[in-house]
């Protein structure tokens, strides 16, 4: 049976435009619903093979049903700008690709498809149509069908019946009830899909429901009387026509070959890298580990042909060992074996000095039958003055994960000058920065990644347990790679403007602190945790009891499904909101709303945090403490969060709750050693005076200048009372307004916050605005920029890009309006930590200080310093860190000591 694939071009378009985010090529131009019809196209034409295939879009102008009825489709907006601009080269790249274009004057694309599906149906023929348009289910019969491929669904006769109910020959008749809002035909008011199914079943078809109209009861009933007379219109309407005049027979859309030229032209103008390389002759793949093969992969930058060398004697060592400390620039890649950089075991090391020129020195595999291979000890002794010497200049991608494992060695990395993972963080925070999507995307090499190499979870080996061949020419290629992409990368942000400043003078230098922050490590009181957590179980226990005793029987605390029969069924409180399945939800949202008036969710909410902060905290942190030093060494990610914010993992030190009296007390087990005190030095509501610096506004510098309390201040303001009779219920309204306005809060969201109606919280954000003009200014600017240019900045340069500031879907438009408010401050607070740690440990390092920087948590500061240095240290860290920047408001910083974390605060 031969195949028609036909695609309902114009419904796929929008859908694409407002799935996608706002996709730019090179030069800017919008490529989002390019990108998602494309990448449409090529999966529905590798799922589906056909004989005859066209891509089928409506025409400019009107059609017949314009005439049969003024208003239809009169509600439809025009065509959004950023969509406009792409419907030329989106056809231009479909027919290069190999499919027909159709657009048929005068009839719509809908009608152009049924003709030619019932031909194709009506020759014995099969057809499949591409949509995501339930109008079209009208034509599904036994040789017709539909595919869906953004939902991944099928519609064959039984899929439809399914799905609505109704088999595809009543479908006409239940459209017509309901009606189509996007065309603007209307249906029967007040009939929705249940009642529409429900009058079908009962009388067949619409002409039978019409006729015993008069035994519909109720609204509804009047409402389907007095639409009679309308009703066939809105059939006829419906209605997909089946009998176009075409100039083509559906066997005469025999795909046409793809045009390479034009492919590669549009792409590269576009910037569909991936696509790109794929219209090159194909690489070929790295072999699993094992398998011995040596040959591999990086396309265009590094053929298979390409050979590396791996460095197995002495005599090749010395030369290697001479040509890296001749070399301006050396690629530098460690292979490690461990379960943490605090016990990785270097396994071999790859060099790279130019294009296509590196090597890789096996030291430690140990599977049976791997090559001889020059000793470690000897390798690492000859190698540490070059490792250890800032003369030299290495690069390659996250080295301060190599600097932990050669720190294991006793060598001490020195030299890192290029580092492509902080590189790309730079330049594009907003994507991904793992080394092969880097490889694919400026070098569009395809390189395997390092679980392609190892495998993932349960199944991960060892690198020293991998072979020496795949290992040698991954390694070899990674260094490779690096050092290209540094070269392409850097020479990128020094045309940047102020991304150079951010590069050079807050990302790399912050790099170091951090490396130095995870090596020192938090001493942890291990004892004390585990009486809170014994404590905390106590606690958990007497709450299950008491949420027992609530319910009124007992059930598990850890359910949703159980606590949902409980509250809802049982109990009967009312159902805030569902799951997407259907069911009541119990998420944290719903409890606390329902704790304000239940005592019951208000024991589930107690109950959950407790549980977490054991299994999340006093139950594992002992548990991640280092054998030999006694302490945790968190891992801080620079590259993770688009503001600039560090992230922290194993443990996570940033997110210890401390809002309740359980939660604070988990960071007294963050001690001092004896001799030593905790140090706490914390910017003081940051954000708030970077929103004084960036906005300019009178009053809010004026606050911070007089060193007011801002919300203080602020509800004077707001409330139109003297600072001096401000309540203390007035300045928390304050404080709210303060940070939800800058987090881009609605009136809708401070209501919320505040138990107010929605007019009450308007009016308070209006007062606030007349008040701070200038805060309302700087947010209508920051909008504005961030949608002409797709970015906004930090007070120091720093890029935070918005990929959906100008997307076709609203609520991520919206989102990313309120992020690009929020964002400058974010960032330009983040900068500032960053900045505030590299100036205290210089302070320490050149002053010979024995205190050091065990913690940065948001803007916060801690140190371990020993009792002869606490009063030189607290009299130094509140300049160090205010003289980071200069600001058109002071900076202040926060102070405490103590022998934990927490006494410090």
């Amino acid at each position: 049976m031969n195949t028609l694939l036909l695609v309902d071009g114009s419904s796929y378009l929008y859908r694409a435009f407002h799935a996608m985010p706002d996709l730019r090529s090179p030069h800017g131009d919008p490529t989002g619903a390019i990108y998602g019809v494309l990448n449409m196209l090529r999966s529905l034409r590798a799922g589906y093979p056909a004989d005859y295939s066209a891509c089928i879009f409506d025409a400019k102008g009107k059609t017949f049903r314009d005439d049969w009825y003024a208003d239809y489709k009169a509600h439809r907006p025009e065509m959004p700008e950023n969509l406009a601009v792409q419907i030329a080269p989106l056809h231009q790249l479909i027919a290069a690709s190999g499919w027909n274009i159709l657009m048929m004057e005068g009839v719509e694309a809908d009608d152009v498809i049924g003709t030619l599906a019932c031909q194709a149906a009506s020759a014995g023929a099969r057809c499949i149509i591409s949509t995501g348009d339930k109008d079209l289910t009208q034509l599904v019969n036994s040789r017709i069908q539909l595919v869906n491929t953004m939902s991944s669904e099928t519609l064959d006769e039984a899929g439809v019946l399914a799905k609505f109910g109704l088999p595809p020959a009543s479908m006409v008749d239940y459209l017509t009830l309901v009606g189509d809002a996007v065309d603007n035909v209307p249906g029967v008011p007040k009939v929705g899909p249940k009642t529409a199914l429900k009058w079908l079943k009962q009388y067949g078809t619409l002409d039978n429901l019409m006729s015993h109209a008069h035994e519909i009861s109720g609204v509804v009933g009047n409402n389907l009387r007095d639409a009679l007379e309308w009703l066939p219109q809105a059939r006829r309407l419906l209605t997909v026509k089946c009998d176009v005049a075409l100039p083509m027979r559906y066997d005469e859309l025999v795909p046409p070959p793809q045009d390479a030229a034009q492919l590669r032209t549009l792409f590269e103008r576009f910037g569909f890298k991936t696509w790109l390389r794929e219209l090159s002759a194909p690489s070929t793949a790295l072999p699993e580990p094992g398998d011995g093969a040596g040959e591999g992969m990086m396309g265009e930058n590094a053929p298979a042909s390409v050979e590396y060398e791996t460095i197995l004697t002495e005599a090749r060592f010395e030369i290697w060992l001479d040509k890296i400390q001749r070399a301006e620039w050396v690629s530098l890649h460690t292979v490690a074996a461990g379960s943490s950089m605090m016990n990785a075991q270097i396994v071999g090391i790859s060099f790279a000095v130019g294009p296509q020129d590196a090597a890789y020195l096996p030291l430690a595999h140990r599977y049976p039958g791997a090559a001889d291979q020059i000793g470690r000890e000897y390798a690492l002794a000859r190698l540490k003055p070059w490792l250890e010497s800032a003369q030299y200049k290495k690069v390659g991608h996250d080295l301060k994960y190599d600097q932990h494992v050669y720190a294991n060695h006793a060598i001490h990395l020195a030299g890192i000058a290029g580092d492509t993972l902080l590189q790309s963080y730079v330049l594009e925070s907003h994507r991904s920065h793992e080394f092969d999507n880097l490889a694919l995307r400026h070098l569009g090499a395809k390189i395997v990644s390092h679980a392609e190499i190892v495998g993932k979870g349960a199944r991960q080996i060892g690198f020293d347990q991998v072979d020496l061949a795949a290992t040698a020419r991954y390694a070899a290629i990674h260094a490779d790679t690096a050092l290209q992409l540094h070269q392409m990368l850097i020479a990128e942000i020094r045309t940047q403007g102020r991304l150079e400043e951010v590069y050079f003078n807050i990302e790399l230098p912050a790099r170091q602190v951090l490396y130095v922050m995870e090596r020192n490590g938090v001493l942890m009181d291990s004892a004390r945790l585990a009486r809170q957590s014994r404590e905390l179980g106590e606690k958990l226990m007497n709450l299950e009891a008491q949420a027992h005793g609530a319910a009124g029987q007992p059930f598990n605390l850890n359910s949703p499904k159980q606590i949902q029969e409980i509250l809802f069924d049982k109990l009967g409180l009312p159902v805030r909101k569902k799951t997407p399945g259907g069911t009541p939800s119990t998420d944290e949202e719903v409890l606390q709303e329902l704790a304000l008036d239940y005592p019951l969710p208000k024991l589930l909410l107690e109950y959950r945090g407790l549980a977490k902060l054991k299994s999340t905290y006093t139950d594992k942190l002992p548990l991640m403490v280092n054998r030999e030093t006694g302490r945790v060494h968190t891992s801080y990610s620079q590259a993770v969060a688009v503001t600039g914010r560090l992230a922290s993992s194993d443990p996570n030190l940033q997110n210890i709750p401390v809002r309740t009296a359980e939660g604070r007390r988990i960071r007294e087990a963050f001690i001092a050693p004896p001799g030593s005190r905790i140090v706490s030095a914390d910017y003081s509501q940051i954000e708030l005076r970077i929103m004084a610096h960036l906005s300019e506004d009178q009053n809010l510098l004026r606050a911070f200048a007089n060193g007011e309390d801002i919300h203080r201040a602020t509800a004077a303001e707001v409330f139109c009372t003297p600072a001096d009779a401000v309540s203390n219920e007035q300045r928390r309204y304050a404080k709210v307004i303060n940070f939800g306005l800058i987090y881009g809060m609605s009136a809708f969201g401070l209501a919320s916050q505040l138990n107010l109606d929605r007019s009450a919280a308007q009016q308070y954000i209006d007062v606030y605005f007349m008040r701070h003009p200038g805060v309302a200014g700087y947010m209508q600017r920051t909008r504005q920029q961030a949608r002409q240019q797709g970015y906004v900045e930090t007070v120091f340069g720093r890029r935070l890009w918005l990929p959906e500031i100008n997307g076709g879907n609203a609520m991520r438009r919206q989102a990313a309006e309120r992020a690009a408010i929020n964002a400058p401050m974010q960032g330009s607070a983040a900068d500032l930590i960053k900045l505030a740690m590299i100036a205290v440990q210089n302070w320490l390092e050149n002053n010979g200080m024995n205190s050091r920087l065990i913690m940065q948590v948001h803007d916060e500061l801690v140190l371990e310093v020993p009792d002869s240095e606490v009063a030189l240290v607290k009299e130094k860290l509140p300049g160090l860190m205010c003289n980071v920047a200069s600001l058109k408001i002071p900076l202040e910083v926060g102070l405490g000591e103590g022998e934990n974390w927490e006494a410090a605060h």
